[in-house]
C-alpha cells in the first residue's frame, strides 16, 4: 500500500515504515533510529489492525543504549493480554500510542470517521518505548478541516494540530514528526 520515511524532530530519529493490505487486515512494519536525551535507540514494530483501522495485535522490539526489550499486545474481545497477561487496566481502550511514531495517530483518525469540528475523547494505551512504560491515557481527537487535526493529551495538557494526507498518514506534526519521503 505505501512505504514512507518520517524524520523524527524532538527524538533525533529516522523511521522506515510499510504498511500493506489484505483481504482482512493492514500489515504495519517500521524501523525507528535515533537518539533522544543521551539514549542511542531503535525500534521494530508489527502491528495487525483490521480494516475499520481497529488494532488487533502489536510487537514491538527496541533496544535503548544495548538493552533489549520487547512489548507484545493482543486484543481479545474488550481486552488486553499485555506479554501474555489479561491487563485490566485496557478493558475497552480501542487504541495504542507508540511514543516514537506519529503513525498511531492515524488509527483514531481513520477510525472515528469525524466530521469537520467534530470531536471525540478516547482511551489510549501509551507506550513509551525509551522509559518501558505502558499506561493508560485518554486523548482528544478534533478535526479542523479535511487534512488537519487537533491532538490533546487530556492528561498532561499537551495539544497540537496535525497534519495528515488523504490516507490519514502524518505529514507534519508540528516539532515532532515531518514526512519526508513516500512511495
Amino acid at each position: 500500500m505505501k512505504t514512507l520515511i518520517w524524520k523524527g524532530i524532538a527524538f533525533q530519529s529516522l523511521e522506515y515504515f510499510n504498511i500493506t493490505e489484505n483481504d482482512k487486515n493492514l500489515i504495519v512494519e517500521s524501523k525507528i533510529i535515533g537518539f533522544y536525551e543521551d539514549k542511542i535507540y531503535t525500534v521494530d514494530y508489527q502491528l495487525i489492525i483490521d480494516l475499520h483501522w481497529n488494532i488487533q495485535e502489536f510487537v514491538i522490539e527496541s533496544e535503548v543504549n544495548t538493552g533489549k526489550n520487547k512489548l507484545t499486545g493482543k486484543k481479545l474481545q474488550n481486552e488486553w493480554e499485555i506479554n501474555d497477561v489479561i491487563n485490566p487496566d485496557f478493558k475497552e481502550f480501542p487504541f495504542i500510542d507508540i511514543s516514537l511514531t506519529p503513525f498511531t495517530n492515524t488509527l483514531p483518525i481513520n477510525n472515528l470517521q469525524l466530521a469537520e469540528n467534530d470531536s471525540q475523547e478516547i482511551k489510549v494505551i501509551y507506550i513509551d518505548v525509551l522509559n518501558h512504560l505502558v499506561k493508560p491515557v485518554t486523548q482528544q481527537y478534533t478535526k479542523i478541516d479535511r487534512n488537519t487535526y487537533h491532538y490533546n493529551n487530556l492528561q498532561t495538557d499537551f495539544k497540537s494540530d496535525i497534519l495528515v494526507d488523504e490516507n490519514g498518514l502524518v505529514v507534519n506534526y508540528p516539532g515532532l514528526f515531518d514526512k519526508i519521503a513516500e512511495m
